[in-house]
């Protein structure tokens, strides 16, 4: 009796084991880290050809290219590294910048894509053909991810892998929502996707109208923060025309003085920031 309890139970083991390693089946990796969550900006941002590395030769080129310039023009080699500081930065924050606004700019059209997929369901289509339909006739924005859908389900016919595929192309959290909520639909069944696809039209038109009202209201504080840490910075640059103020920061006490601007700069900066800027809503359905 023991022997078949153990082999019972062995082969329990053994299927639970076989399940993880089904031939064909293809876990999704969850991304974590910090190349991961730039590469996502970078596809949010219209540049999906860009990688993360990339990123940050760039920055890092620039960065080299000011503080040489910098200490020519202004024989201060201190004044050169804020400015290559400022610079490396600055590819970083033009992404961001793109992104947030590229996020802003498709937070209106996600409910017309919704719609579309209302639409072609009520017409009798299945799921990939509503899709699919989206390349030719959704927002402009959106065509060539969902012709990517589109041509990736027509070569494998694997729909839960063309919704993959079709996430890292969007790299989108309002997209995530869509699209796992249609993979739940497809796998589960029943007769409430039109009903689903309503309510989840609805709420983003609602979640979109109160977004962008509160950020009306709070962009002022946001441009302010932006005012007050350049301003220390522009006037810098003018004193660094003069030989006598160059030559003051190339002491000790000149390159302290600078070291603190910065760090009271950069402080000050994320804090407004955070305080006047709604938070951006993170991607958890990877």
């Amino acid at each position: 009796m023991g022997v078949v309890i153990g082999l019972l139970l062995g082969a329990g083991v053994f299927c639970v084991w076989w399940s993880c390693w089904t031939p064909g089946q293809q876990r999704v990796r969850r991304r974590s880290g910090w190349s991961d969550r730039t590469q996502d900006l970078l596809v949010q941002a219209g540049a999906p050809g860009v990688t993360s590395r990339g990123l940050v030769a760039t920055s890092a080129g620039l960065a080299l290219v000011v503080l040489v310039v910098g200490s020519a023009l202004t024989r201060s080699p201190a004044i050169a590294a804020c400015f290559a500081v400022m610079a490396a930065l600055g590819p970083v924050t033009l992404v961001r910048s793109r992104a947030r606004r590229r996020r802003t700019a498709l937070r209106d059209v996600w409910p017309e894509v919704v719609d579309h997929l209302g639409s072609g369901v009520r017409a009798g289509l299945s799921l990939p053909e509503a899709l699919g339909q989206l390349g030719e006739r959704g927002p402009a924005e959106l065509r060539d991810a969902f012709r990517g859908f589109a041509v990736d389900y027509r070569a494998t016919g694997r729909f839960s892998e063309s919704l993959d595929a079709l996430k890292a192309r969007l790299a989108d959290p309002v997209a995530d929502r869509i699209i796992e909520a249609l993979r739940l639909t497809r796998d589960v069944g029943g007769t409430d996707l039109g009903r689903l696809l309503r309510t989840l039209s609805a709420f983003l038109r609602d979640d979109a109208r109160t977004r962008g009202e509160l950020e009306a209201r709070q962009s002022w504080t946001v441009n302010a923060a932006r005012l007050a840490v350049a301003a220390p910075w522009i006037v810098l640059a003018l004193l660094a025309t003069r030989p006598e103020a160059a030559d003051a920061f190339n002491t000790v006490a000149g390159g302290v003085v600078l070291a603190a601007g910065g760090a009271s700069s950069v402080v000050a900066y994320r804090l407004m920031v955070r305080i006047g800027r709604l938070p951006e809503e993170a991607r958890v359905l990877r």
